[in-house]
């Protein structure tokens, strides 16, 4: 599905505001590839969200890197440059070069360097052809001998590193591939919340003010409450809804836990790893891990969420004393106890360095709606449920767990039950929490008190279906009670069918379990902690009880006796983590079903080991290979299940798996040498899900070998009958044997990745049951004309192969519901694809389609038609669009598209239409009111269209050229329609030279608006704007700023000014209302002179001057006393600065490129503020903190 996007402040050129951090760099020769690849490859980047900057040649000034382009080198995190013919006779790009590997030499760990090879070879790179010898030699003249020598080794060493090869392929395609990769490095993790959130806006809306508000540099905020109170729930909404305003973020649950475990490590490199956008770190012990976040983060603004602390420690290992992170940085700590903080008596809290934010149970009326929710699937009670309903609620005292378990567990259940239940609550004091969960644990039948006991102390997290084959050989029930504890809200299904459980749950099992024997652990039917299972093996007190262990060493890799556990007959789920066995270990493991170990020792010393009734094997992170001598221990047994290894980076053959007959799930995955399947696969009959996986875009020596296949035997797919699912990515295949036909109860299909697979089998259309079939980046140039037998295929997607056509026979595919066809060279559909009636969803972005065909218009189904990208497709688009009564979005951006039907109005489903760089298309016909969000940019449109029918739309984006009008508007445009759009949250309006009309437009009557960007001459023609309305950016104004145009804004945070025309911007009288004003951007204001009476802005904490060539005086600034921040760049004019005596918040000072700056005043800042001065020829630069500053001055 299409995502909401906001490109507003996503890409940057130097023509633009470097206000923020960049994470992409381009670098490239702009005759060779700006207007083409490059241009492309930018837009993508910018609608992925991806904060790209891109020089424009304007900016490049003199012969030295400085201003705008050595900050924006500076912030980025991946360099591309983009090495096309001539680029090595550009001495600027020769420049960038050197200077970004300068920087990633310096950061390697933060920075990274991705080569694009666009119609140049790397060996042209490496200056082993002529094409960037001779021209670097014709730069030696000029630039001397040793910075060429700088240049040429700066070529030699970035050809080097794995990049991207352009020649002779589709743009498209490698765009794709390189967003993908670009994404992966700087991944953003978001929050799963749950279905039913009630009565959270106002905590939400507290806290994020509470935030914004902070005046330190760091701020930590701290929730606390009970147990089950929606702590964790609301930290991950806050964290949603904010975390794309920092360089990085992680969320770190269950610290307690891990704490509990002896892991905090564990959660150190998953703060590392997603901070750094690393796919793995290596932190050998706490001290190690404190260290290095205490030194890569030190200038970073990040987003850090500590879930379910108890202890101090937990937090200073990980966050410190919460001063280990750049300005601005944000720490969420969640707890249900602030006892164990270092907080200050009352009257000295002004020194704490935490906020305390208190979460209370639901009020009564959020409290019935939440229960009913759960216990009727609606807001309220039926009428003979209300009076039992409010009593529940009463004795469940506003606990949201409370309140979704018990409302759960009464769903569908007699009113008897419902009575039973309320006489059990009122035995329960109100506030004992577990004892009120247990009534529902206390419903369950034994043996899915045991099921919902092992998820609590060992499954959270795992997917379902390997403990539900466990559960089976220990003859339970699992289908039947992961039904009832879903239902009853004990449990959760969620991503990828993992199993879940609130902390609450989690606790109430294991106290469960804890109070089975409190003072002797030996006695308790399971053990999870690493010092009460070690004890209880190598001490030898095991007894019958102990039905699951996890066994990991306090200390070091350590190997246990079969003396340990021959106590424990009763055992059938063991984990082991760093562990081995030696001796003679007969008879010892005779009921393990589950059998999960991790770094497993290459020596195994144990005799005579058998797991007879083993059904679940995992093994994973271990240098084991083909010979090692556990594989007959492990695999001798006909009730094995699944097989799972992870990360087994030493082997390059599987084991025979002969003795796994009734095998039903293999997985390999990331064992990055495995470069053979045992053919002993083929005995697997019963086998139903098989998934071989290698890491992306790795390609193995041996794959060059020209008859070399990643199974022994090509046929073996073949004789896999039970098969349902068949996975084998970024794996070398290279040819699909004809037998895998015979699979005809398979059901999905991948082989995403397999670059060298140039073909399918005909074969492949005896797969009757098949509904998903995924070839994306595969070396696929042809379908089979049996494809078109495959009558059950419900998806197909063929993103990013070689295909130039599609048969005929496609059309016979009657049950197709999403077809993908991203990146293909594909120039025209079948006629046959109008038999496609089912199909839903069509991909063909970036293709290179050249018509939308007929048989499109008879997809009758069709809801999603993404075209973006097709730079073939020109022209009309038919009327015949009218016949897809059901789509619902539209995308033709980038297209050369150059007029749409009136017919457009029909489309009556269409909710979203995006038309971004469509600039053949002038103007637009009248759409269907059913839309939502438009998007509309075009270089040739000079007229703004009446959009007064669009009721609906919540975004609306409109961007054009010169404005021209007409004799009928006498100059002004006709937009008194906006007023209507009462829906509208964000509004985009540019034309150039627009002159709003005279007569006065009330968007107070938007009262859902919260984004304005726009043009306008005269603000006063604005009148008022709605009290909603949080950022607003004016652009061209070239009348007076009067007061009335804020008159309503009381909740305006940000506001830009751009393209000013004023000689003087006044801000007495007009922001005193603005008290929720934090920041201010006065931006290209070329005629400015003065900016005035700032100190009015008393909230203010950040100011942007930028590029104001004739600026001379900032006045106020030295009294905003809750400024954190204060950027001034390109104020060429200005000779001084005010005096900023009051600014005891600030953290950061830049004062960059303003060439007439003569002196600075005295500045009696924070010693910790991080000054910048640069590009100011009549000062020194200086980097670096203040009290540095001050040393430096005085010397």
């Amino acid at each position: 599905m299409k995502r909401k996007r906001d490109t507003s402040s996503v890409g940057g050129d130097g023509s633009e505001t470097l206000g923020a951090e960049f994470e992409v760099f381009l670098s490239f020769r702009g005759p060779d590839t700006g207007l083409t690849f490059t241009d492309c490859l930018y837009h993508s980047m910018v609608r992925a969200w991806i904060h790209v900057f891109r020089d424009a040649e304007e900016i490049r000034i003199g012969e030295e890197i400085g201003g705008e382009l050595l900050r924006a080198i500076n912030s980025s995190k991946i360099y591309m440059p983009i090495f096309s013919r001539n680029y090595a006779s550009s001495a600027w790009c020769l420049r960038e070069l050197a200077y970004m590997l300068e920087c990633w030499r310096k950061r390697t760990s933060e920075k990274m360097i991705i080569p694009i090879f666009y119609d140049v070879d790397p060996n042209d790179v490496k200056l082993k052809t002529g094409l960037y010898f001779e021209a670097l030699e014709r730069h030696g003249d000029k630039f001397g001998c040793d910075q060429v020598q700088r240049w040429k080794e700066a070529l030699i060493e970035v050809a080097r590193i794995k990049g991207w090869h352009l020649r002779d392929q589709g743009h498209g395609k490698i765009i794709n591939l390189i967003i993908d990769e670009v994404l992966t490095k700087l991944t953003r993790g978001k929050r799963n919340l749950p279905d039913h959130i009630v009565g959270f806006h106002d905590h939400v809306e507290a806290i994020v003010n509470i935030l914004d508000e902070g005046s330190r540099d760091i701020l930590c905020l701290v929730i606390h409450g009970m147990g089950g109170i929606g702590k964790t729930t609301l930290a991950g909404i806050v964290f949603n809804q904010i975390s794309n305003q920092f360089h990085g973020c992680s969320f770190l649950s269950n610290i307690r836990e891990f704490a509990d475990g002896g892991k905090i490590v564990e959660l150190q490199q998953k703060l590392l790893s997603e901070i750094l956008h690393l796919k793995s770190i290596e932190v050998y012990d706490f001290r190690m891990g404190t260290n290095m976040i205490k030194e890569r983060f030190r200038e970073k603004k990040i987003l850090v969420v500590l879930d379910d602390v108890d202890k101090w420690d937990q937090s200073m290992k990980l966050v410190g004393n919460c001063d280990w992170f750049g300005p601005g940085s944000r720490i969420i700590i969640t707890t249900r106890d602030i006892n164990f903080l270092p907080i200050e008596e009352e009257e000295n809290q002004e020194n704490n360095v935490f906020y305390i934010y208190e979460m209370r149970e639901l009020d009564p009326c959020h409290a019935l709606q939440l229960f009913s929710k759960h216990a009727f699937k609606r807001d309220s009670p039926p009428a003979d449920y209300i009076d039992v309903s409010h009593e529940i609620i009463t004795k469940a005292g506003g606990l949201p767990l409370a309140l979704e378990v018990i409302g759960s567990s009464l769903c569908y259940r007699r009113k008897p039950i419902w009575k039973e239940t309320l006489k059990k609550l009122d035995l329960v004091p109100k506030q004992e929490v577990l004892n009120k969960l247990k009534i529902s644990y206390d419903m369950l039948e034994d043996d899915q008190r045991e099921i919902f006991l092992d998820i609590a102390c060992y499954f959270i997290g795992e997917e379902a279906i390997y403990p539900y084959y466990m559960w089976k050989a220990s003859e339970y029930y699992p289908k039947c009670a992961i039904l009832v504890l879903t239902r009853m809200s004990l449990i959760k299904i969620v991503d990828d069918d993992r199993l879940w459980m609130h902390n609450q749950l989690r606790d109430l099992g294991r106290e469960i379990v804890r109070q089975e024997d409190v003072k002797m652990p030996e006695n308790r039917s399971r053990l999870w902690l690493p010092k009460n299972a070690s004890d209880v093996v190598q001490n030898r007190k095991g007894t019958n009880n102990v039905v699951a262990l996890k066994l990991t060493p306090i200390f070091e890799e350590h190997s246990f006796t079969s003396e340990g556990f021959s106590k424990l007959p009763n055992l059938r789920l063991l984990e082991l983590e760093g562990v081995g066995f030696v001796g003679d270990f007969r008879n010892i493991f005779s009921k393990v079903a589950w059998l999960s170990w991790r770094f497993c020792p290459l020596e195994f010393r144990a005799t005579n080991l058998c797991f007879n009734n083993l059904a679940v094997l995992k093994l994973s992170n271990s240098d084991i290979s083909e010979d090692w001598a556990g594989w007959g221990p492990c695999l001798a047994n006909k009730n094995l299940k699944v097989i799972h290894l992870t990360k087994c980076t030493t082997l390059r053959r599987t084991p025979d798996f002969s003795n796994c007959s009734n095998l039903k799930i293999l997985v390999i995955k990331d064992c990055t040498h495995l470069l053979v399947v045992d053919s002993s696969i083929s005995k697997l009959e019963l086998l139903k899900y098989l998934e071989v996986s290698g890491y992306s875009h790795w390609i193995p020596e041996a794959c060059e070998e020209k008859d070399f296949d990643l199974f022994a035997v090509s046929s073996v797919l073949g004789g896999l009958k039970s098969l349902s699912t068949l996975k084998i990515e970024r794996m070398c295949v290279r040819e699909l044997h004809h037998s895998i036909g015979e699979l005809v109860g398979l059901k999905c299909l991948s082989l995403v990745g397999c670059r060298m697979l140039r073909k399918l089998p005909n074969s492949i259309g005896n797969m009757r049951s098949l509904l998903e079939l995924d070839l994306d980046d595969t070396g696929i140039t042809e379908l089979p004309n049996s494809i078109g037998d495959l009558k059950m295929l419900k998806k197909m997607s063929l993103a990013m192969t070689q295909l130039e056509e599609l048969p005929n026979s496609i059309g016979g595919l009657e049950s197709l519901l999403e077809l993908v066809l991203d990146q293909t060279h594909i120039l025209e559909l079948p006629t046959s694809i109008g038999n496609l009636t089912r199909l839903e969803l069509l991909h063909l972005s970036w293709s290179q389609i050249r018509e939308l065909s007929r048989g499109i218009w008879m997809l009758v189904n069709l809801e999603e038609l993404d075209a973006r990208g097709c730079q073939n497709l020109e022209g009309e688009i038919p009327s015949e669009i009218r016949e897809l009564s059901f789509l619902r979005m539209l995308d033709l951006s980038w297209t050369k598209v150059r007029r749409l039907p009136t017919a457009m109005k029909q489309l009556s489903c269409l909710h979203e239409l995006f038309l971004q760089g469509c600039d053949e298309l002038k103007c637009l016909p009248e759409l269907p009111p059913s839309l939502t969000m438009l998007e509309f940019s075009s270089e040739s449109s000079r007229t703004i269209p009446d959009l007064s029918n669009l009721t609906n739309l919540v975004r609306l984006d409109i961007f054009g050229g010169i404005y021209q009008s007409s004799k009928f508007t006498e100059g002004n445009p006709k937009i008194e329609w906006i007023q209507s759009l009462s829906k509208l949250e964000a509004l985009k309006l540019s034309y150039a030279d627009l002159m709003f009309p005279t007569t006065v437009i009330n968007l107070a009557l938007l009262s859902r608006l919260q984004l304005l960007c726009i043009c306008c001459a005269d603000p006063q023609a604005l009148t008022r704007l709605p009290s909603s309305l949080g950022e607003l950016w004016l652009g061209d104004v070239k009348s007076p700023i009067g007061r009335s145009l804020f008159s309503n804004l009381r909740n305006l945070y940000k506001l830009t000014l751009s393209r000013c025309c004023l000689r003087e911007i006044q801000f007495d009288g007009i922001f005193q209302q603005l008290e929720n004003l934090r920041r201010l951007i006065v931006v290209h204001c070329n005629s400015l002179v003065s900016l005035s009476s700032l100190s009015t802005l008393k909230g203010l904490s950040r100011l942007y001057v930028e590029y104001c060539p004739q600026l001379i005086k900032i006045e106020g600034v030295g009294e905003l006393e809750s400024l954190e921040f204060l950027l001034i760049r390109k104020c060429d004019s200005m000779e001084w600065l005010p005096d900023l005596l009051k600014l005891q918040k600030l953290t950061r000072l830049i004062i960059s490129d303003c060439e007439s700056l003569q002196s600075l005043p005295d500045l009696p800042l924070p010693n910790e503020c991080d000054v910048t001065i640069e590009g100011c020829k009549r000062l020194n630069d200086f980097f670096g903190p203040y009290d540095l500053y001050k040393q430096r001055v005085n010397t």
